[in-house]
């Protein structure tokens, strides 16, 4: 009972009610409010002894609690057994869900300690992680809309996650913002909110479904194509639902969050229609993924119609840019690129997988597609 409480339910009136209180009926809510220290539960203790290593966790708690000063609160216990995981298992970042459910000075207290376990593990383990690579955070607060800028609004308190530890948050607006139909409109707006406001330096974690939003971007699955398109070419990071590259089944025959969570469909891989798909999102998700430009760069517009833009990404020594068309005429296109890619550069078409030639400014293209992602070939 010093551990945890098994209620109230919370009911999202306020702070308080979001954080001091019961997820659900059958998930006790640990005690993060608690300022009174606290021994080991019994039946943890039990079961170290059990397994013969009562002794060597006792020791190993004795030292994290010397180290770092911490009193023997609740989630500092917590705090200790999550960040072992980052030494034991190599763990470079946490996906944290229902963040708000608990006060925001614990995840900066997880990250502190998570950042100073992570650089020891890089020095444990120096070929397993690039050396410009720090400790990766995001968290689900739910209901976060990347409009809001830095601040999450419980109607009696505001809570800026960004300054508690994390480098970004999933944004649950991007499946209104995916509404709109001009390319423009939307492929642009994250810039300004991104880098040119006080966002600057963190991230945010787009999706069009997942396994809890019962009113997805394309319930249906009738824009598939579409959502590809807009998720897997939006400036910030994106999450993937299983099942988004085939169109599975978001109303399956269940009750609640089930209709979500079908098994997945691999034999659809197979069908015409499903590969065309796959095919889709495969080129879209390579094309990211060997060009920083494309979620971590600035968004600059060429052309309104069709729609042309580039991205631009530097840091330090390294670059990386890349021009998109949207909506392109099948067949014979002219995309421009002067100020992105220099006359007599070979560039790679990641869409119709052939390289094209800069000439006056322009590449010429001719195939049956009317998608154009250009950048550097990554051999």
């Amino acid at each position: 009972d010093d551990w945890v409480r098994t209620g109230p339910r919370c009911t999202y009136k306020d702070y308080k009610t979001t954080t001091a209180c019961t997820l659900v009926d059958n998930l006790p809510d640990i005690l993060t409010e608690s300022t009174t220290e606290v021994g080991l539960p019994p039946h943890l203790v039990e079961k170290w002894k059990k397994e013969g290593r009562f002794e060597k966790e006792i020791a190993s708690l004795d030292t994290f609690f010397k180290r770092t000063g911490y009193p023997r609160l609740p989630y500092f216990y917590i705090i200790k057994w999550l960040t072992d995981w980052i030494e034991e298992f190599k763990v470079d970042g946490y996906r944290v869900d229902t963040a708000k459910h608990l006060e925001e000075q614990v995840w900066k207290y997880l990250r502190e300690e998570a950042d100073y376990r992570f650089k020891k593990a890089k020095k444990q383990f120096p070929e397993d992680y690039p050396e410009d690579n720090n400790f990766f955070m995001f968290g689900e607060v739910y209901g976060y809309n990347l409009h809001h800028g830095r601040w999450y609004d419980f109607g009696d308190k505001k809570v800026d996650y960004y300054q508690h530890g994390f480098d970004a948050l999933i944004n649950f607006g991007h499946k209104y913002d995916a509404k709109e139909s001009d390319g423009k409109s939307f492929f642009g707006k994250y810039d300004k909110m991104l880098h040119d406001s006080p966002l600057e330096g963190f991230t945010t974690v787009h999706y069009l479904s997942s396994h809890d939003d019962g009113e997805p971007f394309d319930k249906e699955r009738t824009r598939s194509l579409e959502s590809a398109t807009k998720m897997l070419l939006s400036q910030g990071a994106v999450q993937i639902y299983y099942g988004d590259e085939v169109g599975r089944t978001l109303m399956a025959a269940a009750d609640g969050d089930a209709k979500l969570r079908s098994p997945m469909e691999w034999e659809k891989h197979q069908q015409n229609n499903q590969m065309l798909l796959l095919d889709h999102w495969q080129k879209l998700g390579q094309f990211r993924k060997a060009n920083p430009a494309v979620g971590g760069g600035r968004h600059h517009d060429i052309s309104d119609a069709p729609y042309i833009f580039a991205r631009t990404y530097k840091s330090g020594s390294y670059s990386n840019k890349v021009v998109l068309g949207l909506d392109l005429p099948m067949g014979k296109k002219i995309i421009p690129v002067a100020g992105y890619f220099e006359d007599g550069d070979s560039v790679y078409d990641y869409y119709s997988k052939t390289f094209v030639k800069v000439s006056d400014g322009k590449v010429t293209t001719d195939n049956p597609f009317s998608i154009v992602l250009l950048g550097p070939k990554i051999r």
